[in-house]
């Protein structure tokens, strides 16, 4: 990583509140998307836990995600040209208002007993599918915001709110399903998710410049567009490859129940250390504004993610499974628990790394016009990319044992980086004074 004395940068390392400070609809929008966000992560493993505790099978759970893969496609692809067509905010608040049936449902799901996993499955695809549209909308929005030289600091905030929501959601998730149940901690997602259209109905209208009709051809452009888009192309690819073969969440319910013990709080503990992290390394993100080598930065964080699921895997394999797994929950193996958890957070430390140079690459090489349709294509990759790995993780677990898919991930994720280091020289020394997409 280099940097350039010309380049706005931060003495300090701590993460760069500026965003917040000079656009109060942005803090706003920040905020409210924080909540729902909790709220959505918080149903999201508790409806892993749920699903294994029906089942008992990993690739049940796998399933969660996986049965959303086709239609997140379909709406990753034609939203974004809705996205570029139509006031921003309309847009979001149209979608969004779709999105909260998922948690109504689900909640009245668990509160009527349901036992059988397929309804539940019905609403988790619901709300995925329609979130690639929200989320193509949210990251076309902050760029109108905000000031273009405030870019890697909102990328950086990002980063922090994922990590606060990936966090918080998950843990929250542990300690409810454990205490009060599985309907009460829905029924938070719901009151979370009614919070978070605070920030989206107190903004300004959000035209796209150049509006084009939403259909086909604009799909089309927008593919046109990610064609020549080199540099772009690879940030998505490396980032494919990072949630395809680094995720492991889905055997997490099994590595609580068979591996640490503790039951519903460590899986929640587990699953939050990834996301804690992510909010350490977005708070010490300062230096982060001077690098200006953005593709050089993502393909070490990257490089360094690959390290960190390995050692998961090499972890999973020296503890093995508890000779008392299935019989009771107790006692947990405090230092099974303690390796897990930072490896983990050193993963989710690289990964939004590699998100807050990808982001900003992004938002500042795109034309406005264009970047609903990207950021759809975008969005589909952050929404449909964890399925994926779910769905590998999940199924290789059930086939064989529960540190191979972690293992198998880092081969596959060092080969990705190590292909685009020798074929991609422009993504390299791209530099983020001259963004080229």
């Amino acid at each position: 990583m280099s940097f350039d004395e010309a380049a706005p940068r931060r003495s300090g390392w701590l993460l760069d509140l500026a965003p917040l400070r000079e656009s109060p609809a942005y803090a706003r929008f920040w905020v409210s998307g924080v909540a729902s966000g909790v709220g959505t992560q918080l149903t999201a493993v508790a409806i892993g836990i749920h699903v294994y505790t029906l089942t008992g099978s990993t690739a049940s759970v796998a399933l969660v995600g996986g049965l959303a893969l086709l239609p997140m496609v379909a709406m990753g692809v034609f939203g974004g040209s809705l996205v570029d067509a139509f006031d921003r905010r309309k847009v979001l608040i149209v979608a969004s208002s779709v999105s909260f049936i998922a948690p109504v449902g689900i909640a009245a799901l668990a509160w009527s007993n349901v036992e059988t996993p397929w309804p539940y499955y019905v609403f988790t695809t619901l709300s995925s599918t329609v979130g690639a549209l929200v989320g193509a909308a949210r990251f076309a929005i902050h760029p109108r915001l905000v000031e273009r030289r405030l870019l890697p600091a909102v990328a950086a905030l990002s980063g922090v709110s994922a990590g606060v929501q990936s966090a918080v959601g998950p843990a929250l998730a542990g300690v409810l399903v454990a205490t009060v149940g599985f309907a009460w901690t829905y029924s938070l997602d719901v009151v979370l998710f009614v919070i978070g259209f605070w920030g989206i109905v107190s903004l300004p209208p959000i035209v796209p410049a150049g509006a084009t009709r939403p259909g086909l051809a604009a799909i089309v452009d927008g593919l046109r567009f990610l064609r020549t888009a080199r540099n772009i192309r690879t940030a998505i690819g490396l980032q494919v490859a990072a949630f395809a073969f680094g995720r492991s969440y889905a055997i997490l319910p099994a590595v609580g129940a068979l591996v640490v013990g503790g039951s519903a709080w460590t899986v929640g503990l587990l699953t939050a250390a990834g996301a804690v992290g992510v909010i350490l390394s977005g708070l010490l993100s300062g230096p982060l504004g001077g690098v200006r080598r953005h593709g050089r930065a993502i393909m070490l964080a990257t490089s360094a993610l690959a390290v960190a699921v390995a050692a998961l895997g090499l972890l999973l394999l020296a503890f093995g499974t508890r000779p008392d797994a299935g019989d009771s929950p107790e006692p947990v193996d405090i230092g099974a628990l303690l390796a897990l958890c930072a490896v983990l957070a050193v993963a989710g430390a690289a990964d939004n790394v590699a998100g807050i140079f990808r982001t900003t690459m992004m938002q500042s090489a795109t034309p406005d016009a264009m970047r609903g349709r990207l950021q759809g294509l975008f969005t589909l990759v952050l929404t449909a990319g964890p399925r994926l790995g779910d769905v590998f993780a999940g199924f290789l677990a059930a086939l064989g044992a529960l540190w191979f898919p972690p293992l198998l991930g880092a081969v596959l994720i060092g080969a990705v980086v190590a292909a685009y280091l020798r074929t991609r020289p422009a993504f390299r020394a791209y530099d983020a004074e001259d963004p080229t997409p």
